[in-house]
């Protein structure tokens, strides 16, 4: 089996895994060993295998990967246009920076996709990821010190939860200690497309540092050497290490036939929301 597929880097960050023969299925690549890719490398996109099946058979393969987060619609999220969405998570506006279980009581270490059905190119709809730790490592110094200072405040009401998360913009990796941030990143003002936004504090910043402390987290983390922008193929498989990486979506064009499906895995062991205040 290792000489069955190929591994590509990918600029800046994350790897490209392709098979040599159009017959190989995503279930036979090891799993072990795509796991141990995913820590090293952050994102891994597998691309040109055969089809992985329905909702039941996507959840069955990321099982293999860990526990699943179970949701109340279940283990696979549909992410797909609504007719009448009251939520951003099922409109084709552009979705800021964020990471995944926020709100959740246990954050799960891995996203992963599979697109169903991938928009044009020319109808947007690319999830967006920003590698934090290389956003650090390319910050002043002085960048650095401002976003030490701040914590944020986020409190968000869906379908699903009604939560309040307080978390340090720097924090540490859960498992590995390496430095990492964690921010949800304002919508932009006056966009009224975003629906159902958080509301969104930030302590520990003054009135005259507040615009030079997003603008400047903003730049570092949409830097062409920490973002990368996934534009969709039908049956790409994508694996996001959630504990390291930001993410969110461009917007799309209404009505294209964008699809894809969700599943969180949690990490071993499981890791309860450190930032997580209230959840209902």
């Amino acid at each position: 089996m290792a000489t069955s597929y190929d591994l590509i880097h990918m600029k800046p960050f994350g790897l490209m895994v392709q098979p040599q023969s159009k017959a190989l299925n995503v279930c036979d690549l090891p799993v072990n060993r795509l796991r141990e890719l995913a820590r090293r490398h952050h994102l891994i996109v597998l691309r040109g295998f055969s089809a992985v099946g329905d909702a039941d058979a996507f959840a069955g393969y990321c099982g293999r990967w860990g526990e699943i987060s179970l949701w109340p619609f279940g283990k696979v999220l549909e992410l797909v246009e609504q007719d009448s969405p009251v939520d951003h998570i099922f409109a084709n506006s552009y979705v800021p920076l964020h990471w995944d279980g926020m709100y959740r009581p246990q954050v799960p270490e891995f996203q992963m996709f599979h697109c169903v059905s991938a928009p044009r190119d020319d109808q947007g709809g690319r999830t967006t990821f920003s590698n934090t730790v290389i956003a650090l490592e390319q910050a002043t110094p002085r960048a650095r010190k401002l976003w030490g200072k701040v914590t944020g405040i986020y409190r968000r009401k869906m379908e699903f939860y009604d939560s309040k998360t307080v978390a340090p913009i720097i924090t540490t990796h859960p498992v590995s200690g390496f430095s990492v941030i964690r921010y949800c990143e304002p919508p932009l003002e006056g966009d009224d497309s975003f629906l159902n936004h958080p509301r969104l504090a930030f302590d520990g910043v003054t009135d005259d540092e507040v615009v030079d402390f997003h603008l400047s987290l903003r730049e570092a983390l949409y830097a062409p050497e920490s973002f990368y922008a996934h534009t969709w193929q039908t049956d790409d498989v994508v694996i996001s290490d959630n504990y390291t990486l930001l993410h969110g979506r461009d917007a799309f064009t209404s009505g294209s036939p964008r699809h894809l499906r969700r599943v969180h895995v949690l990490g071993e062991p499981s890791l309860d929301n450190p930032h997580l205040v209230a959840y209902a």
